[in-house]
């Protein structure tokens, strides 16, 4: 995707993606008003007496300039530039790591950090949706106490709604995202202007003098308070994610004009209600609204976190897909919700996953103050990995030290300062996240493990296409050739599979027209449009290789490639029909290998990994009446 400067002749603000912009990319950030600065002023607070007028003032700073500096230079400035065919997120930025010229083992050790950080965003995807709902629900305690016991129980049944409409798609509902955030961004706005002209002495925080003074006064509360204040850029990643939907021009203008305007005239409204009232700190932001306001507040805000955790959810389909192409993880049943739109997609096993785990969360924890303890490392160690990427792609790229590698190095020191502040709480709930990083990243480590041992072992049944070709000329008086045409599945387009070679030199018969199809993942999100998205080469003996490349964001169709195949060599394929070929496809088995170097408990990980699989044939989409599928057992 590429953008060039504003037309002079056009509106340097286009309000609909803009506004679309805002539906999706900012509802995470965008509800982090609801307990960030409550929970960074509660850090603050000794007693039953508030926050004191420095420890606002400083925080606050703290707070936007750790969305001016995380927010608008790393992300909007920098990350958004460093696109992968016009896709963002960790992943597409690993693949252009991967694509520089760097030494092999360098790539296997990014490999590794590309695998925690997106094992620690599935861990933030658990806790985003929970905190959202239950801070924004939780301001019916604000209006009427009674109604406290009733916080879990609407938050779930709200959760259970969201996850339920997942298997339609956000098509529909998502054309109401853009509008209801805009709604919500003036909301966040006004109410924090109008708290601002009770005590303009507040825009005092916006001096950065008061940062380091603050950390310079209060060294230690200071450090502590790092933990609730990197609670305010929640959602910074979904900025760079969701580059591929909406583009870097839309989400900087959203962000520019609209977004970040708002969320620093809310936070500092919050600031100017606990100077005046350091009693209220602990609400600052239903505090802000008057009474009469209350309850629409509250349904507001319950929509903008409903919206927020859509956005997360639908980011954890994308992550999950991704890291699938990309080997990292097992293929799982991929539904796309749309004909128009690659990107958007349901894994009904990964929903029913997510939704068990964010019900459990919202149940255990009872309340978005103890969920807050877990919020923070997950989000500080994905943005500090994405850092630790975007600087090493910029050095492979560049081979010298620039200007933003020197920025970004800056930043990284913030965001580690933000991730060790949030080690101390591991224990109060800290190692939610951290649980969660870690499972995920074994079932990646393994199966990635796995399927390494797995290429290996079929590398051996499997013969060079040379080495075939000799074969069926040397044996061409005693090869039986059978009328049709036959459609041979292989990941390496030089390697004959097993069942090629098993039907050629052990059962001396072949097809007279033999199609060895091959595709390859690249590290691009689509390969539509892209030169030479698909070869086709003829050999001498019959044999036909088609060689496509597909998209780590695409979903291989067997029968479209070869379709696309014979539009690009009508004389290879002249006659060739999809509907009427024979398909075949080695399958491997893996089993149990006692002399194997993986430890016996990866094994039995992959293998029970390996049997939640979902059919091969369908993950291709082979027509199973013209499939013969030869299964081979491979130890690991």
């Amino acid at each position: 995707m590429t953008f060039g400067k504003f037309n002079a002749r056009k509106p340097a603000l286009a309000a609909g993606p803009v506004i679309a912009a805002m539906g999706v990319v900012f509802g995470d950030i965008g509800t982090s008003p609801l307990y960030a600065a409550s929970t960074t002023f509660g850090v603050g607070s000794s007693g039953t007496a508030g926050p004191t007028t420095d420890y606002i003032y400083g925080s606050t700073a703290t707070i936007l300039y750790a969305l001016a500096l995380i927010v608008t230079v790393l992300y909007v400035r920098f990350l958004m530039r460093a696109d992968n065919r016009g896709e963002g997120g960790l992943l597409a930025l690993f693949g252009l790591l991967r694509r520089s010229s760097l030494k092999a083992r360098t790539v296997a050790v990014f490999t590794v950090v590309a695998m925690v950080g997106a094992a620690m965003f599935l861990g933030d995807s658990v806790i985003t949706p929970a905190i959202s709902v239950l801070s924004a629900v939780e301001g019916l305690e604000l209006v009427q106490p009674e109604l406290a016991s009733l916080v879990v129980p609407i938050a779930v049944v709200i959760l259970v709604g969201v996850f339920a409409i997942q298997q339609f798609g956000t098509r529909t509902i998502g054309r109401l995202f853009g509008p209801i955030m805009l709604l919500w961004f003036v909301t966040l706005a006004v109410t924090g202007g109008a708290s601002i002209l009770q005590h303009p002495a507040v825009l005092q925080a916006l001096s950065p003098h008061w940062v380091i003074m603050f950390f310079a006064e209060q060294p230690g509360t200071a450090f502590l308070a790092l933990g609730a204040i990197v609670l305010a850029v929640t959602g910074a990643e979904a900025l760079y994610a969701d580059l591929g939907h909406f583009g870097r021009k839309s989400i900087t203008q959203a962000w520019v004009f609209v977004v970040f305007p708002a969320l620093v005239l809310n936070y500092l409204g919050q600031a100017s209600l606990a100077i005046r009232d350091p009693h209220r700190a602990a609400a600052s932001f239903f505090g802000l609204v008057p009474g009469w306001g209350q309850i629409p507040m509250v349904i507001l805000a319950t929509i903008a976190t409903i919206i927020a955790s859509q956005a997360v959810i639908s980011g954890t389909y994308s992550v999950i897909h991704q890291a699938w192409r990309l080997g990292f993880f097992p293929p799982l049943r991929v539904i796309h919700t749309s004909a128009k739109s690659e990107g958007q997609i349901y894994v009904p096993a990964i929903n029913a996953l997510l939704a068990v785990a964010v019900l459990s969360v919202t149940i255990g924890f009872q309340g978005s103050a103890a969920l807050a303890s877990a919020y923070g490392i997950a989000v500080t160690t994905t943005i500090s990995i994405t850092t630790v990427v975007y600087i090493a792609w910029s050095w492979a790229h560049s081979r010298r030290i620039t200007v933003r590698i020197v920025v970004a190095s800056g930043i990284l020191v913030v965001t580690v300062s933000f991730l060790v502040a949030n080690l101390p709480k591991a224990a109060s709930g800290g190692w939610l996240p951290l649980a969660i990083g870690a499972i995920v990243f074994t079932i990646m480590t393994v199966w990635w493990a796995g399927q390494q041992r797995i290429r290996a072992a079929r590398r051996l049944g499997e013969m060079p296409i040379d080495e075939l070709q000799s074969f069926i000329a040397s044996h061409k008086a005693d090869l039986y050739r059978v009328s049709g045409d036959a459609v041979f599945i292989t990941r390496n387009p030089t390697i004959v599979p097993v069942a090629l070679r098993t039907m050629v030199t052990r059962n001396h018969a072949l097809q007279k027209r033999a199609i060895l199809l091959s595709w390859s993942t690249v590290d691009v999100p689509t390969t539509l449009g892209m030169n030479k998205r698909i070869t086709v080469e003829t050999f001498p003996s019959g044999i036909v290789r088609v060689v496509a490349k597909v998209g780590f964001r695409e979903h291989p169709r067997m029968t479209t490639l070869l379709t696309e195949a014979r539009a690009v060599d009508k004389n290879a394929l002249d006659d060739f029909a999809a509907s009427r070929a024979t398909f075949f496809i080695s399958t491997p088995v893996p089993r149990f290998n006692n002399t194997s170097k993986m430890f016996r408990w990866a094994q039995v990980l992959f293998l029970a990994l390996d049997r939640l699989a979902p059919d091969p044939l369908d993950l291709i989409e082979l027509p199973r009446d013209r499939t013969i599928v030869l299964a081979r057992e491979t130890p690991l």
